[in-house]
C-alpha cells in the first residue's frame, strides 16, 4: 500500500493512505484533497490506479501540475516522487505497517488502520495557506483571466525577430483570404479585413495559445452564408444588420460558456462527427465558388448537384479570360507552396492576378473585379440588437460558437503540444467570445482560430501571441494606407484563395483512419457527410450529433464483458479469450463488465450475471464482480445489484466486488448494499477478493 504525505507551510505533514483507487485533487471542496490556492483549478489534477501502478493524471488545470519538477499531463508514480501543486508539496511514499491487501477486505484494513467507524466516509484532506496575502490572490486571478500578463511583462527580445517575420507573413495570407471568405460569407471583401483587426488583437490578451491565429475561417462564413441568407437577402442592407449582431452573439454565448467553466460542451462535437461535417462543408464552399471561378451567374444553394447542373447550363457563357486568372491562381498557390512554405502563396497569386487584369483592362472584358473599397478604419457601432434578431439567429449562433471553438481548441492543442505548454480549453471560450464581441463592434462577423493560418504562424517562427499583435497592426495600416490596390483585384483569384484553403480540409487519410480503426466511427463520419450534403448545414451537424449520441448509448447499453484468470505466478487478471493460458479458479468466476451501470445496461447486466449461473460447466460458489470500471452507478443499477444479490443468497452463492472507487462504494453504502453483502465481501483488489475465496474453501 502507498500513501501521499502533505507538507505545507507552518504545518507538520499530513499523511493520506491511498486505499480508494482515486485521489482527486483541487481548489473545489469536493476533491479529497483541497487546496485553498487560487492558482490551482477547481478539479485540478487526480491519482488513481491504472494496471496495478499508481499514475497522476493533471486534469487540465490552468498553471500544470509538475512531477520532480517536470510538468505532467500523465506519469505513473514511483516511491519518492515529488509532486508540486501550487504552493502545496506532496511525495508519493510506501505505506509503512500497513495491513496486506491482498488477504483482506476493505473493512479488515479499515479496521487495522484505526478506523473504527467503518461505514463514516473519509474526512475530506484540506490545506489551506491562510497566509497568502489578498495581494496575491488578486494577482492570480487576473494572471487567469489576462495571459498576456504571464508573457508580456517580461517578453524575450530574442523572440522579436521571429515574431515579427511570422506576424507579417500572415498578414500577407489574411488579406487575400480575409477578403476572399467575407466574399463566401455573402458580404462585401472588406468585412473581412474590418473582422481581422480587433479579433487578433484582443485574442492576444486573452488567448492561452501562442500559435493560434483568429480571424475570418471557410467554414464559420459558410455558416453565415447559410445561417443568415435564410433569413435576409445576401448583401442586402439587413443582411449586413443581421451579420454584425450574430458576430455579437456568438461573442457572447462563448464568453459565458467559458466563464460557465463549460469547456467541455465540445465533447458533444466527436471526432468523426466533425471530420464529417468539416469534408461536407469543404466541398459546398469549393462548388459555392464556381460562380466567380467560371464568372457566370449560378443560383445561391448549398445543394451540390443544383450547383453542378446550373454550372453545366452555363457552360456557353463562361468567362475563359475569369477561368484562366482562377486555374491559374490555384497552380502559383501550390506551386509556391512547393517552392517553400513560408512564402505566402495567396499574396503572391492576387499580385500577379491583379497586375494583369490592371496592364490588360481586363475587367473590360467581363472579368469581376472588387472595385472600390472604402478608406480607412471602420467607425465603432452598437450591433442593433432586438428581440426577433435574437430569436432568429439563435439556432445559428449556437452552432458557430461550438464549431468554430472546435476548430480553434483542436488546433490550439496541437501547437500546445509540440511547444511544450498548454491552453485552457475555458479561457479559450472567453478569449474567442471577447474576439468577436469586439470585432462586432467594428463592423466585423464571426471569427475562430484558422487551420492553415495557425500554421504559417508557426511555421514563420511565432513564439508568442505578440505577432497576432503585428498582425492586427498591420491589417489597421493597410486599410487607411492600401485600400486603393485593392479596387482591381478579380473576384477569381479570391476564388482560387478559398478552393485551395478548403482542399487541404478534405484529408483522406483521417478518413481511412477512422475506418481501420474503427467501423462503426467512420460509418458516422459518412453519415455526417451524406447528410450534410443532402440536408443542410445545420441540420447535417445536428443529425450527426444526435447519431454519435445514440451510437454512444447503444454501445453501452451493451458493453463489453470479460472472463477473467490469473495469469500464471502473477497477481494479474486478464480476459481468458485473450490471454489463454490464464487459470480460472474452480467454483469461482471472475466478471469484468466496462462501462458504468445505469439505467440503460441494467437489464443486460443483470441477464449476464445470471447466464453465468446458468451456464457454469461446475457448482458455482461465489462470483468476483471487478468494478474497477465502473465510474457511475445509478439508482437502476443499484436496484439490480440488490436484486442479484439477494437471488444469489438464495443459491448460496458469494458475490465479492473488488475495486470500487470511493464515490460509487459511497452509493453502495447509502443505499444499505453493504449490509445486503457485508463489508467483508468488499476488496480493494481481485487478488485479495480470490485469496479469500480460497482461504475460504481451503484451496
Amino acid at each position: 500500500m502507498y500513501k501521499i504525505t502533505l507538507y505545507r507551510k507552518a504545518a507538520e505533514p499530513e499523511e493520506i493512505p491511498l486505499q480508494s483507487g482515486q485521489l482527486s485533487i483541487g481548489r473545489d471542496d469536493s476533491n479529497d484533497i483541497v487546496i485553498d490556492d487560487p492558482v490551482v483549478s477547481r478539479r485540478h489534477a487526480k491519482i488513481s490506479l491504472a494496471d496495478n501502478r499508481w499514475v497522476i493524471d493533471d486534469l487540465n488545470s490552468t498553471n500544470g501540475t509538475c512531477v520532480n519538477s517536470q510538468a505532467v499531463v500523465h506519469k505513473k508514480l514511483h516511491p519518492g516522487d515529488t509532486i508540486k501543486i501550487g504552493d502545496c508539496e506532496m511525495r508519493f511514499e510506501p505505506q509503512t505497517g500497513a495491513c496486506s491487501d491482498y488477504s483482506a477486505s476493505e473493512s479488515t484494513i479499515a479496521y487495522h488502520r484505526g478506523y473504527r467507524d467503518k461505514e463514516q466516509a473519509a474526512p475530506r484532506h484540506r490545506t489551506r495557506d491562510k497566509a497568502i496575502p489578498p495581494g496575491r490572490r488578486t494577482a492570480a486571478w487576473l494572471l487567469s483571466l489576462l495571459p498576456i500578463l504571464t508573457w508580456l511583462p517580461n517578453y524575450d527580445k530574442d523572440n522579436l525577430k521571429n515574431d515579427l517575420i511570422a506576424g507579417i507573413t500572415v498578414t500577407a495570407m489574411l488579406i487575400p483570404q480575409g477578403m476572399a471568405y467575407a466574399l463566401l460569407a455573402g458580404l462585401p471583401p472588406i468585412y473581412g479585413l474590418y473582422a481581422s483587426i480587433a479579433p487578433p488583437l484582443v485574442y492576444a490578451i486573452f488567448g492561452t495559445s501562442r500559435q493560434l491565429s483568429v480571424a475570418p475561417v471557410a467554414l464559420d462564413s459558410l455558416l453565415v452564408a447559410s445561417g443568415v441568407g435564410a433569413i435576409a437577402v445576401l448583401g442586402s442592407d439587413q443582411y449586413l444588420v443581421l451579420v454584425v449582431v450574430l458576430a455579437a452573439m456568438v461573442g457572447l454565448i462563448q464568453l459565458l460558456m467559458g466563464l460557465a467553466r463549460l469547456g467541455m460542451v465540445v465533447n458533444f462535437l466527436s471526432y468523426p462527427v466533425l471530420t464529417g461535417f468539416i469534408t461536407a462543408a469543404a466541398l459546398i464552399i469549393g462548388f459555392s465558388q464556381l460562380k466567380h471561378l467560371f464568372g457566370v451567374p449560378l443560383p445561391q444553394t448549398y445543394f451540390i448537384p443544383k450547383t453542378i447542373y446550373a454550372a453545366i447550363e452555363q457552360a456557353g457563357n463562361i468567362n475563359y479570360i475569369t477561368l484562366a486568372i482562377g486555374l491559374g491562381s490555384i497552380l502559383v498557390i501550390k506551386f509556391v507552396k512547393r517552392i517553400h512554405k513560408k512564402i505566402p502563396g495567396a499574396i503572391t497569386a492576387v499580385v500577379i492576378a491583379t497586375l494583369l487584369v490592371w496592364l490588360f483592362g481586363l475587367d473590360q472584358h467581363g472579368v469581376q473585379i472588387v472595385g472600390t473599397v472604402p478608406a480607412g478604419l471602420p467607425s465603432p457601432g452598437l450591433p442593433q440588437f432586438n428581440t426577433k434578431n435574437i430569436l432568429d439567429l439563435l439556432p445559428i449562433a449556437l452552432t458557430i460558437a461550438l464549431v468554430g471553438f472546435s476548430e480553434a481548441i483542436a488546433v490550439a492543442k496541437v501547437y500546445a503540444s509540440k511547444n511544450n505548454y498548454r491552453v485552457d480549453a475555458n479561457q479559450e471560450l472567453i478569449a474567442l467570445g471577447m474576439a468577436n464581441i469586439t470585432g462586432s463592434l467594428l463592423k466585423g462577423y464571426p471569427v475562430s482560430g484558422g487551420v492553415s493560418r495557425s500554421a504559417v504562424n508557426a511555421q514563420s517562427g511565432s513564439k508568442t501571441p505578440l505577432s497576432s499583435i503585428i498582425t492586427a497592426v498591420l491589417i489597421a495600416v493597410a486599410l487607411l494606407l492600401f485600400t486603393p490596390a485593392f479596387y482591381y483585384i478579380p473576384k477569381a483569384v479570391l476564388a482560387a484563395v478559398i478552393m485551395s484553403a478548403v482542399m487541404s480540409l478534405i484529408d483522406t487519410d483521417e478518413i481511412k483512419y477512422l475506418f481501420s480503426v474503427k467501423k462503426s466511427e467512420g460509418l458516422l463520419l459518412v453519415l455526417t457527410t451524406l447528410a450534410t450534403l443532402g440536408f443542410g448545414i445545420i441540420e447535417g451537424l445536428a443529425l450527426g450529433i444526435v447519431s454519435s449520441i445514440l451510437l454512444f448509448i447503444s454501445l453501452n447499453t451493451r458493453p463489453n464483458t470479460a472472463l477473467l484468470g490469473r495469469l500464471p505466478n502473477t497477481n494479474i487478471f486478464r480476459n481468458v479469450d485473450n490471454y489463454p493460458e490464464a487459470e480460472q479458479i474452480e467454483g469461482l468466476v471472475i466478471l469484468r463488465i466496462d462501462a458504468s451501470y445505469y439505467f440503460a445496461n441494467t437489464e443486460f447486466l443483470k441477464d449476464k450475471l445470471y447466464e453465468i449461473v446458468e451456464n457454469c460447466d461446475h457448482p458455482l460458489k461465489a462470483i468476483i464482480l471487478d468494478a474497477s470500471s465502473i465510474n457511475d452507478l445509478d439508482s437502476s443499477a443499484n436496484k439490480a445489484l440488490h436484486e442479484i444479490a439477494r437471488d444469489y443468497k438464495r443459491r448460496h452463492i458469494e458475490l465479492y466486488i473488488a475495486g470500487l472507487k470511493a464515490p460509487i462504494r459511497e452509493v453502495m453504502k447509502r443505499s444499505k448494499l453493504y449490509e445486503v453483502l457485508g463489508a467483508d465481501h468488499f476488496f480493494f483488489t481481485i487478488d485479495a477478493a480470490v485469496k479469500r475465496y480460497q482461504l475460504k474453501h481451503g484451496q
